[in-house]
């Protein structure tokens, strides 16, 4: 009987971290559903412009280079879809077969975001880590920081307003 058992135990476990039952409980679940599935799109092509355009080309569609938006001028339900997209960008990116680092988070985000009319400002960064040069993406709405933290220890090297 305990034979019987364990390997029972052992089907249900293929079957519950299956890749595809995992991906199902994520969408069955999940409140933001369409931003979910905008989110997994635009994360890859970004991935994939990043990949193949030239970043002199790439960099033209990111925004006003050299300014940033207001922190005083948003309102309360900017910040709560700012918190959503945040949300589903961050389970997404976090899930994908890809490589969806900071600045494929930060461009995902900045897209969703513009198509609700809701200003943006894209931080790029870099800092010295263990004799290295280390490069970082984060987007901010408002006094809200959507991706990649605050920034904290990292020099603004340039910044784009949606």
């Amino acid at each position: 009987m305990a034979n019987e058992s364990d390997n029972t135990e052992a089907k249900k476990g293929f079957w519950y971290n299956c890749i595809l039952a995992r991906g199902f409980r994520f969408i069955k679940y999940n409140k933001a559903k369409k931003l979910t599935a905008r989110a997994i799109f635009l994360s890859a092509y970004y991935r994939l412009c990043i990949l193949l355009v030239k970043p002199k080309k790439l960099h033209k569609r990111w925004g006003v280079e050299g300014e940033e938006t207001s922190m005083d001028d948003v309102m309360p339900w900017q910040y709560r879809y700012s918190y959503w997209v945040s949300y589903a960008v961050d389970k997404v990116c976090s899930r994908t077969a890809w490589e969806s680092k900071c600045l494929v988070r930060a461009l995902t985000a900045q897209h969703l975001l513009k198509k609700k009319g809701i200003p943006s400002t894209m931080y790029l960064g870099c800092k010295m880590e263990e004799g290295k040069m280390v490069a970082h993406a984060w987007l901010r709405v408002g006094k809200y920081y959507v991706t990649g933290g605050n920034g904290e220890g990292y020099s603004i090297v340039d910044r784009f307003r949606t």
